[in-house]
């Protein structure tokens, strides 16, 4: 009967991301950023090229992800049922909801002038 070949007892170790990755997540930023109109069928192919090489285990995302905003906000939400926002700077997040609450008051002052808003009600 023949062994089985011993099994490696240490952690295996991540691959860097392809530069077909990082081309790619530039390209997304540069669309992103990007102040003419741009065509959503380029995007959108960008965008599932770039997902499909997020998906992959086997690398290690974390040097693009922190140097691409884009590339970040894409592989959250592919790994949103397992990690929720966990990469979005809950400042920034914040920040965003008082600026929604803000906003949604506003527009309820606008559109019923003399009605308390919602900020109104708090004590």
């Amino acid at each position: 009967m023949a062994r089985d070949a011993p099994k490696s007892r240490g952690m295996k170790s991540l691959l860097s991301p392809p530069r077909t990755a990082i081309v790619l997540a530039r390209l997304l930023e540069r669309l992103d950023a990007s102040r003419q109109p741009v065509d959503a069928h380029q995007y959108q192919g960008v965008a599932a090229r770039l997902a499909a090489l997020l998906s992959d285990p086997e690398v290690d995302w974390q040097p693009l992800l922190a140097d691409s905003p884009a590339a970040a906000a894409l592989y959250e939400n592919l790994h949103y049922g397992e990690a929720g926002l966990c990469r979005t700077p809950l400042d920034a997040a914040m920040r965003a909801e008082l600026q929604a609450r803000q906003a949604i008051a506003a527009a309820r002052a606008a559109a019923a002038p003399g009605t308390p808003s919602d900020a109104e009600d708090r004590p």
